[in-house]
């Protein structure tokens, strides 16, 4: 009783513990999102589901070449001396009788059908592992596409927020000198119209980031109203001067350009096994039993008609001679099929060199950007300093400081906008080269 007692106290604090934490916000960095992700992800699941059925096929294929065994029990009442008359060219007698047996087939060859299609399912096996990796590569760029837009929302917020609280010391300072006669009431007006466009970017920002946090959770499997802590990442190097290399690695790594090479390597599998079937099958056939209930003598005094066990063994050689051209017909269509998956591939290869060359182009540009947005941030807080300067000595109008922190709150958010940017970028061609795994 007292361990009892014990034990549930034990899980009351575990829960207690669990919803005192509920409410707070999860902690990660890119690493721990991403495998969050994959874990919880259902369609990586399913592909990997997929995956698995998959590699049974050739199992099924490869059965062709076991022998197949099976137990027979068969009971007949026949009228006597009866026979099937009709229903077929032979004419057999029909016995009362009791047998259980055995029966046994198995092929000897079929000249390599069984063989190539047991490749080809290897092959389809092996394409749909790659095409659950391109389900991971794309569950793993949709992360950290929404890890990162995260980021950007959150620092767009303290842009924002930082801006409301500057240009709230700004309104209250011209209201006072408003109201000593140092300053016009046009000034004051200037500075709460700053203030109020301040407080609308706040408003938009914390919705943006909202927003955000929401895709994130979705694609997380976390509750839909989560929040989050995110660490920074740092920036990545700038890529060669060229992207040929990227785009070597794409052309060999990408799982989904390895997905349609296999299909295509299968395709071909399958037009050898067609061209199989003008061959001939080969298989030995055999059957042995026991009839412990053997039908009466047909003759009073005489022997019964079956013996009390029986035994048959034979070689069975089906040759095709003419079967209207179906076989013709199956494997023209089979490789016709397979020309087609080359040029799947041969598509793919095309699209993925574009893909690869575009993103190349656009981290470029968003890593450069990274830089003139550092320039432009440093040169407008120097401008605002000096306009502020100008302002308090009343060498200037409301309108000159006014712009100058536009300018500066413009330059803060192109800045956020610009390194997380560059950073979701960098997942894209990671994506785009086959790097994501």
């Amino acid at each position: 009783m007292k361990r009892l007692l014990l034990t549930i106290g034990a899980l009351l604090l575990v829960v207690h513990s669990g919803l005192s934490h509920a409410g707070e916000p999860l902690r990660l960095n890119l690493g721990e999102a991403e495998k969050l992700a994959v874990k919880n992800n259902p369609q990586l699941t399913a592909a990997l589901l997929n995956a698995a059925a998959s590699l049974q096929v050739p199992v099924e294929f490869r059965s062709a070449y076991l022998p197949t065994l099976q137990g027979n029990v068969t009971g007949v009442i026949a009228d006597r001396n009866s026979r099937l008359a009709a229903g077929g060219l032979n004419n057999p007698i029909v016995y009362d009788r009791l047998a259980t047996g055995l029966s046994l087939s198995q092929m000897i060859t079929d000249f390599g059908r069984t063989g190539n299609l047991v490749d080809m399912a290897k092959l389809r096996a092996d394409a749909q592992n790659q095409v659950a990796e391109q389900t991971r590569a794309d569950i793993l760029l949709v992360t950290g596409q929404a890890y990162f837009a995260v980021l950007r929302a959150k620092a767009v917020l303290e842009v924002a927020q930082q801006t409301v609280a500057a240009r709230q010391l700004v309104a209250d300072q011209v209201t006072a000198l408003a109201q000593s006669n140092l300053k016009s009431t046009l000034d004051v007006s200037f500075a709460n119209v700053n203030l109020a466009d301040a407080k609308l970017l706040q408003v938009q920002a914390e919705n943006t980031l909202k927003a955000a946090q929401a895709q994130l959770a979705a694609v997380l499997g976390a509750p839909g109203d989560s929040t989050f802590v995110l660490a920074e990442e740092p920036m990545p190097a700038p890529l060669p001067e060229q992207p040929d290399s990227l785009i070597q690695a794409a052309l060999q790594d990408r799982p989904d350009l390895k997905a349609l090479r296999l299909e295509h390597g299968a395709a071909e599998k399958f037009t050898k096994a067609e061209h199989a079937l003008h061959y001939p099958n080969i298989g030995i056939a055999g059957a042995a039993g026991y009839v412990p209930v053997t039908p009466a003598p047909l003759q009073p005094g005489g022997q019964s008609p079956l013996r009390d066990h029986y035994a048959a063994i034979g070689v069975n050689i089906t040759i095709p001679i003419f079967n209207g051209f179906l076989f013709k017909a199956r494997e023209a269509e089979a490789d016709l099929r397979a020309q087609a998956a080359q040029q799947h591939v041969n598509d793919q290869e095309i699209a993925v060199a574009r893909d690869v060359r575009v993103a190349y182009l656009d981290e470029k540009t968003a890593y450069d950007r990274v830089g003139l947005a550092e320039q432009m941030l440093k040169q407008t807080q120097t401008a605002l300093d000096l306009a502020q300067s100008r302002y308090n000595l009343g060498l200037s109008s409301i309108v000159e400081l006014s712009q100058s922190q536009l300018n500066l709150t413009a330059a803060q958010i192109g800045y956020a906008n610009a390194r997380y940017d560059c950073q979701a970028r960098r997942v894209n061609v990671d994506f785009q080269v086959g790097a994501l795994k």
